[in-house]
């Protein structure tokens, strides 16, 4: 067990490659699994880029999710403040609170209620395709593709009407900028409360069959609840998924030789997903742990009320872990990836999320075998400064090139 005293550095965020965690995050690798980090207010914490030490985190009790006890490792203007979870933002509790809210979400997540969503989430990618066949190349993939499939799925999951998803997103990308300030976040904020406690009200005159009707007939949240647990899921819904989706079709077109694997075998696109969220996860920030006691991880002796940050893109390419991590391979066996997390705050949406990436991939590799990058690799911009990670734009074209 090691203790070092010498002033530590912030967390590496610059990336010299879109899919590649930060090289200093690269070169620690399986060699130093957890080493000290500084947070944005100057405190000192860990940093976590090894798997076995981020699985041991992730599920050990003695570390804390709890929203006050965080500190963040990049300056992010809009949510500095160390305040305690709000009702329903379950998220950031602990068992048993967290584990309450997780039991009366479940059931509306089960691999039988993905699977009942799976032919309406296959009619809308269609109708997507459709729409940009119509348009014709260029066309941005974010926002005619990935963008609307998830955001219509837990849409219809959640009961809430599609065209008033639009300005609800624009309120949460306000929410997640780095750069956005503490009025505009509360006024985000508000603007989403607002918005859900409407639905809530005409749910409550005119149940239907969706999540946000059968929450307001249990009678088991109250109406503050109920309104931040909607807009987790529906957050979690519009942004991470769709990321991923860019994400995993940037990559597979900066690939040629897996996106040819793919296409000659369409039934990988299973173990495809997996690898993708293994090799460019859409987290690229945390999670985020505070030690309610003294705990060996790694090595290491984390005291108790220090701070842990884990990072998902480097401890997914950890080599004691992956054969070959920095390569991409959609052949390659499941590989216990973090990317949705670990133990019970591991993400309750993820079959929703794997099913919108297998039909998303399929469909579009389907419909569109030439498909290709419309700018050079290089000139995609990039999600840097926003959770999640992704892919600004991501301009594409089919057809012969002219």
């Amino acid at each position: 067990m090691t203790q070092t005293h010498a002033t530590p550095p912030p967390l590496p965020t610059v990336r010299t490659c879109p899919f590649d965690p930060p090289e200093e995050l690269t070169a620690l690798g399986g060699t130093r699994p957890v080493t000290r980090l500084r947070y944005a207010d100057g405190s000192v914490g860990w940093l976590v880029t090894g798997h076995p030490e981020a699985q041991a985190v992730l599920s050990d009790p003695r570390f804390s999710a709890r929203k006050e006890l965080q500190r963040l490792p990049v300056q992010w203007l809009g949510h500095m403040e160390r305040v305690p979870a709000g009702p329903g933002e379950f998220i950031f509790m602990d068992p048993p609170e967290h584990t309450r809210f997780r039991k009366l979400l479940a059931g509306q997540f089960t691999m039988r209620r993905m699977r009942q969503l799976m032919p309406r989430i296959e009619e809308i990618a269609e109708e997507h395709l459709d729409a940009m066949q119509r348009q014709g190349p260029p066309v941005d993939m974010m926002r005619a593709y990935a963008y609307p499939i998830p955001s219509l799925a837990i849409c219809e999951l959640v009961g809430m009407p599609y065209a008033e998803a639009g300005a609800l997103h624009d309120k949460v990308t306000m929410m997640f900028r780095f750069e956005s300030t503490p009025d505009e976040v509360r006024r985000a904020g508000a603007g989403i409360h607002r918005t859900l406690h409407d639905l809530l009200r005409r749910k409550r005159a005119a149940p239907a069959e969706d999540l946000m009707s059968d929450l307001a007939t249990a009678g088991e949240l109250s109406v503050e609840e109920i309104l931040r647990v909607v807009s987790l899921l529906l957050i979690g819904g519009f942004d991470n998924t769709a990321n991923m989706i860019g994400l995993g079709v940037y990559a597979l077109l900066s690939h040629p030789e897996q996106l040819a694997r793919l296409r000659a075998r369409p039934e990988l696109v299973e173990s495809a997903v997996e690898e993708l969220m293994r090799y460019v996860p859409s987290l690229h920030i945390g999670p985020i742990r505070a030690a309610l006691a003294d705990v060996e991880v790694g090595g290491e002796l984390v005291r108790a009320g220090e701070v842990v940050t884990l990072s998902l893109a480097a401890v997914n390419r950890d080599p004691r872990r992956f054969d070959e991590p920095e390569h991409l391979d959609v052949t390659r066996p499941a590989s216990r990836h973090l990317a949705f997390g670990y133990g019970v705050h591991q993400c309750i949406g993820q079959q929703l999320a794997r099913i919108e990436m297998r039909v998303a991939y399929t469909a579009l590799l389907r419909r569109f075998p030439t498909l290709r990058l419309a700018v050079p690799a290089e000139e995609v911009p990039m999600r840097e400064n926003i959770v999640p990670y992704g892919p600004r734009c991501l301009p594409i074209a089919w057809g012969a090139e002219s």
